[in-house]
């Protein structure tokens, strides 16, 4: 299922044929869904943070005071689990790069 399918981003506009088109706000906003898939964010967490970043990044009527501290607030929460996510991914890595060492080494030792 496509990001645009679940509603997280929309096209802009549709060109001859039917063909979707994205503006370069539109291409940020799939970006930020691309990096967010390997570390299993749900579609709701992704969705809370395109609302965060589009309300912080507006230019029309940005948050003030204490909503744009909460937002703020919000957007560092998904930073912390960002980055513990990414440590996990690390960890499991070295776990899957260990053991790939391991049969390479049996393989070398049965031959």
């Amino acid at each position: 299922m496509g990001s645009q399918e679940v509603g997280l981003v929309t096209p802009s506009a549709r060109g001859k044929g039917g063909f979707r088109l994205y503006t370069e706000s539109d291409v940020d906003r799939l970006m930020v869904i691309r990096r967010m898939k390997p570390l299993d964010f749900s579609l709701e967490e992704m969705r809370d943070l395109l609302e965060i970043t589009d309300r912080l990044g507006s230019a029309a009527l940005p948050p003030a005071g204490a909503e744009a501290a909460r937002l703020r607030e919000r957007l560092d929460a998904y930073r912390q689990m960002a980055d513990d996510r990414c440590e996990a991914l690390r960890t499991r890595l070295e776990m899957a790069e260990e053991f790939a060492a391991t049969l390479r080494r049996r393989m070398d030792a049965s031959t």
